[in-house]
Parts: structure tokens; sequence; C-alpha cells
């Protein structure tokens, strides 16, 4: 597939980063991608190596990880980069394929979340089909579905561009996305624009209705429970949750609509372009993840299993940690973490 026309040079300019100091930015950059990668592969691992936690919640749940993975590296490696040479050029190829990537980022987000919401309806309002309507099989057909929607809309939109001609060679955003790659071009991109406001809004649309009506049931069921801790945990859950989604909603949604007008400052549509790739990879583990109680067990279980071999036992006259210590310390440490949450 040929992107290039014969005006544009193989090189593209992204728009200056205009962050100083340059050192220490670029360590935040790199600090901030390596916390992202230990989050998510920290919940993937906890969630793939434990078989108490293949249930249809968690199977669905390990592919948020798994996409804010993507999304993360679609960015920060081309950001570290850029802000280490001070050099914001890219090439064509690893223009499109950023593109394509952050895109696939957002739409899965939006769909994954939206199965997610399913499963909590299903589990709320049919608790006792709960195990024939959500088995295996059908989470199994769910995520394909989540995965196989995410790839074909997403790569329509990129398959628009094959037969349109580029004459422009300046990025006006921060990573190439679809609004900054229509800039680069001479002929009319109706077609391309009225595709890409239609897949926004619809995909943030269907999310948007999954995700309110279930948690309406979820706060009016719980709220009907006579037990205040209940009450308060129902409560602090769905604003959690609530908060981080329509964070992502809102950016996703500023990011697609400010290209098209033309008196958005650039400076916002950037800075806000930007966090929709930020906060959420960072985010999503911490309040999907690490805020249920099987997970946050398995993974304190996980941390000091991988921390306990390197206690070696002590020769003679010292003191010695025996596998009775061992497994009392890795019980009384859980019941003080789950207490304390």
């Amino acid at each position: 597939m040929q992107f290039n026309g014969p005006k544009l040079p193989f090189f593209l300019t992204m728009e200056p980063l205009g962050l100083s100091p340059v050192y220490p930015m670029f360590l935040l950059g790199l600090a901030t991608y390596c916390l992202i990668l230990v989050f998510n592969l920290t919940l993937i691992l906890t969630i793939a190596l434990n078989r108490q936690l293949h249930k249809p919640m968690f199977l669905l749940l390990i592919n948020l990880p798994i996409n804010d993975i993507m999304g993360a590296t679609a960015f920060y490696p081309q950001l570290i980069t850029s802000l280490l040479s001070q050099d914001g050029t890219i090439s064509q190829p690893a223009c499109f394929l950023q593109a394509l990537l952050v895109h696939l980022y957002g739409g899965g987000t939006l769909l994954i979340l939206t199965a997610m919401a399913y499963d909590r309806y299903v589990a709320l309002c049919c608790p006792f089909r709960y195990s024939v309507i959500m088995s295996s099989g059908k989470v199994a057909r769910i995520i394909a579905a989540v995965w196989l929607t995410d790839i074909i809309v997403i790569g329509t939109i990129f398959c628009l561009f094959v037969k349109l001609r580029f004459c422009r060679s300046a990025i006006t955003d921060m990573y190439c996305n679809n609004p900054s790659l229509m800039k680069l071009m001479c002929e009319d991109t109706s077609i391309n624009n009225y595709y890409g406001l239609f897949t926004a809004f619809l995909l943030q649309s269907i999310a948007l209705f999954a995700m309110f009506f279930t948690y309406i049931h979820l706060l009016l069921t719980c709220l009907l429970n006579k037990r205040a801790d209940t009450k308060s945990k129902a409560i602090r859950t769905c604003v959690t949750h609530l908060m981080v989604f329509f964070l992502f909603e809102l950016t996703t949604l500023f990011t697609v609509v400010s290209h098209r007008f033309d008196e958005v400052s650039p400076f916002l549509r950037r800075s806000i372009g930007v966090s929709f790739l930020v906060f959420p990879p960072i985010l999503n583990p911490l309040i999907y993840g690490l805020n249920t109680r099987e997970i946050r067990t398995k993974v304190l279980h996980l941390l000091l299993n991988k921390v306990s071999p390197f206690i070696l036992t002590r020769g003679p006259g010292k003191q010695t940690f025996n596998t009775n210590t061992h497994k009392s310390f890795l019980h009384s440490s859980s019941e003080i973490f789950i207490l304390s949450n």
C-alpha cells in the first residue's frame, strides 16, 4: 500500500513539542511509559496466571490493559525519541502505523468498556442465568467481535487514504491521527471526514448508552440494599468508573471535533488530544483492576511470591526464614491489605 504522492517528502514534520527543559521532560516521559507498562503488565499476568480469575468479568477485563499498552506504545516511544533528539520528523510508514494504532486504541477502549458493561448488566439482572448466558464460548465470541469490529471500522478509515494524493508534510498534532493526515491532502476529503465523524459518534454513543444504562441499574439495585457499606461501596465504584469513562469520552470527542473548527486554539487541541493517551492507560488498571478485591489479593500474592525467593536462609547462629513463617507472612499481609482497602 503506497501512501506517498509525488510531491510529498518521505519524512513528515510534527508540531514542535515546546517542552523544556529537555532532559527532565525526557525522564518524565520515560518514567510514565514504564509505569504504564508495569501497571498493565501486572494486571495481565495476574489474570492470566490465576485460574481462579478465569471468569467472564476478568477475561473481558484483560483486554483493557492489552489495549492500553498498544495505545501507549503507539505514542510514547515517538515522544521520547523526539524529546531526546529534538527532532519532530517521522517517516510516512511510521506515521500511518502510529495513527492506525492510536485509533485502534480509542475504538478498542469504547468497545471493551461496552462489553464489560454488558457483562455487569447480565450479572445484575440475570444472576441465576449468568453462567449460561456468559459461558466461555459466549465470552470468546464477544472478545472476538470486539477486536474484529475495531479492526474493520478503524481499518476502513485508513483504506480511504489509498486513492488520495498528498501534497503537504506538516502534521498539526504531536502524534499522527486521521484528522491531521486529512490536512495533508490536496483533494476533497468529504468521505473521510463524514466517515470519521460517523464512526466516532457511533462508537461513543453505544459505549455511553451501555455504561449509563448499566450503572443506573447497578446504583438502583445497591441503593435498595439495606446495608450501608454496600451502598457506599456501590456509589464509590460507580463514581470512579464513570469519572474515568467520561474523561476519556470528552477528550476523544474534543480531539475529533476540534480539527473541524479553525477557531479552536492549537495548543488546547494538542494538550487535550495528548491527555487521552496519557491518563487512561495509567488510571484504567488502577480503577478497573486493583480496585477489585480479588485482583488486589492475587497481585499481593504474586508480588510476595516473586520477592520471597530472594530471601535467603541464613547460616548457623543466624535467624532462619522457614516455610511456616513464609505462609504466615503471606496470610497476615493479605488480610491487612484487604482490610485497609
